[in-house]
């Protein structure tokens, strides 16, 4: 681990700022008055309607970036919105310039898709991740967030640990497999403090957009849909609560000593498919959503039977442990859609 100086992250870079995960990491920075904020994103998923739900933001072209320090006179307002492609290596090298920190987000998501087009899944996720830690390269961001999942490990007895031989068993897991290797070589080589995250399957309130299998559940359930299982159900899961995984990307970004460094976040409970399904039933029950059928298909080609993590190498360096329950989680996340807030994506 890299003993070198460090100093606390005041302007942060963010790819898929405007996705879920992104959006919820800018809400969670933004009451820092001195704290400057850079999102890049596509907006192929995140929208500027969800930022704008979180925070103001100026929208800006590389042209108009600024690159005064953070709270100093001339920015506007602390958070920027570039719209363009991690696959924009210009891009890229401009907007890193004088961060503190980049949390690489933005990816092409899910098994299925890539599945369905994994050179495109290895575009977005290799070439674009290679695009990134370049500009922390030559731009001299000294601590680089990459947020990874536990599909590289593929197959294993969970619970899954970091000292695990990866063996992916989808394209999106060899994609992913590959950001976290070029981490590890940027660190070795070039010293940039990566640290990978390997998120469990996260949920929340802001995931209308999320393809996961608990907002999957709660827009069918609010249209009074069939909820749709892939498989027998007995297939197992990590659920991590939004706010518990925010806490783990800032500790990433703030601790010192971690560079090169690949944790598991997630909650070290595992939970079938069905089990959820039973939890969350209760919950949308509470709140007056009855009546749901339940139909069970064919199991998806690339998912894995079982997985779970084990968080204590987290614990230990990131000093960051899980604290919400799924009951609580999913009851938070159910009243967040039921608010309104998440209309338009039914």
């Amino acid at each position: 681990m890299s003993k070198g100086s460090f100093k606390q992250p005041k302007r942060w870079l963010i790819t898929g700022g405007c996705g879920f995960i992104g959006s919820s990491l800018v809400q969670r920075l933004t009451p820092e008055n001195d704290t400057f904020i850079r999102i890049v994103d596509n907006l192929s998923v995140g929208t500027r309607a969800d930022l704008s739900r979180v925070c103001e933001f100026k929208e800006v072209d590389r042209a108009g970036l600024s690159h005064q320090s953070a709270g100093a006179d001339g920015v506007d307002l602390p958070v920027e919105l570039v719209v363009g492609d991690i696959l924009d290596a210009d891009l890229a090298m401009n907007v890193a310039r004088d961060m503190d920190v980049i949390v690489h987000l933005a990816a092409s998501t899910g098994v299925g898709q890539s599945v369905r087009d994994p050179r495109q899944d290895c575009m977005t996720n290799v070439i674009g991740t290679l695009n990134y830690l370049e500009a922390a390269r030559k731009q001299n961001v000294p601590r680089f967030v990459f947020a990874s999942s536990g599909a590289p490990v593929g197959e294993c007895e969970p619970p899954v640990h970091e000292e695990m031989a990866p063996h992916p068993v989808s394209p999106y897991g060899a994609s992913k497999l590959a950001g976290e290797a070029y981490c590890s070589a940027y660190f070795g080589t070039f010293v940039v403090e990566t640290v990978c995250l390997r998120f469990g399957n996260v949920y929340g309130p802001g995931s209308k957009h999320k393809s996961s299998v608990v907002a999957k559940f709660i827009r069918r359930a609010m249209r009074s849909d069939t909820l749709e299982v892939y498989g027998d159900g007995e297939q197992t899961r990590d659920f991590i609560y939004i706010d518990d995984l925010i806490r783990a990307v800032c500790n990433a970004a703030e601790v010192k000593s971690v560079g090169g460094e690949t944790f598991q976040i997630a909650t070290s409970a595992e939970t079938t498919v069905n089990e959820l399904l039973e939890q969350l039933l209760a919950v949308l029950t509470a709140e007056g959503i009855n009546g749901l059928r339940t139909d069970y298909g064919p199991a998806r080609t690339g998912d894995m039977k079982r997985n779970f993590s084990d968080i204590s190498k987290a614990r230990d360096f990131l000093g960051w442990e899980s604290t919400v329950d799924l009951q609580t989680g999913l009851r938070e996340t159910v009243r967040w859609f039921l608010s309104g807030q998440g209309k338009d994506a039914f």
